[in-house]
């Protein structure tokens, strides 16, 4: 990968361009947390070649969702849960939106 390849892809949400440390900075937390978050399966970093972790623009909006919800006291376990029915019920939303839009809202016909 040259140089270019590298900072045309720090655009990219999916781009795994933190390490630990700095996610843990940016979100003002700790290692620790961002560790509980993939141990609850919440996210999953990619690894570097040497093993450590790289996490993403998207993930850390992710972790910052529910460091939002473990601030206000809810459980760790409970806020990766939260987010987790959050993200699915707004994608049942949005599929179903566009089913109603794409097919129309046939009305129904009494025999």
């Amino acid at each position: 990968m040259t140089a270019d390849d590298t900072f045309g892809r720090l655009d990219d949400d999916d781009y795994p361009a933190y390490t630990m440390g700095r996610a843990a900075e940016m979100l003002g937390t700790t290692p620790a947390f961002l560790r509980a978050l993939g141990e609850h399966r919440l996210i999953t970093p990619l690894r570097s070649e040497g093993g450590h972790r790289r996490y993403s623009r998207y993930q850390l909006r992710i972790a910052a969702r529910a460091r939002e919800l473990v601030d206000a006291g809810t459980p760790i376990e409970a806020a990766c849960r939260i987010v987790v029915l959050e993200d699915q019920l707004e994608e049942a939303q949005r599929i179903n939106e566009q089913l109603r839009t794409e097919g129309g809202a046939q009305p129904k016909t009494s025999a």
